[in-house]
């Protein structure tokens, strides 16, 4: 009994982090644009950027004040880290770059125009 006992308080505790460690954690910024290389309005330009990472699957949205809301998705790697790239309008692409962690992290956009700052993790 004690044996059984102990083995189903094992499995309880394997399973339960399991499921811990696949809960979603959120991250975000707002910010301003920094002009690129052609650019001139891009410091008109707010960006709103959300990153959901789950274990490591990394899934994003980010929108331009007045656009279409675009998505990314990736993994981690194994130093916390993202790199990959999100179309655009008009059959553009922007790399995506960043890395979190448990206190936050950083994000950057750059295509048309540069959009960088730190990730803040939404509570």
């Amino acid at each position: 009994m004690k044996k059984l006992l102990a083995t189903g308080m094992i499995t309880a505790l394997v399973v339960g982090g399991a499921a811990m460690a696949q809960t979603p954690v959120v991250y975000t910024w707002t910010g301003i644009g920094v002009n690129v290389q052609g650019s001139s309005k891009c410091p008109t330009y707010k960006m709103n950027i959300e990153v959901t990472v789950t274990g490591k699957a990394v899934k994003g949205t980010f929108q331009q004040e007045g656009r279409d809301q675009r998505h990314f998705e990736t993994t981690l790697d194994k130093n916390g880290k993202i790199k990959t790239a999100a179309m655009v309008g008009g059959g553009n692409m922007m790399d995506v770059i960043g890395e979190v962690s448990d206190s936050g992290g950083k994000i950057k956009l750059d295509g048309y125009c540069k959009f960088e700052g730190p990730l803040t993790k939404k509570q």
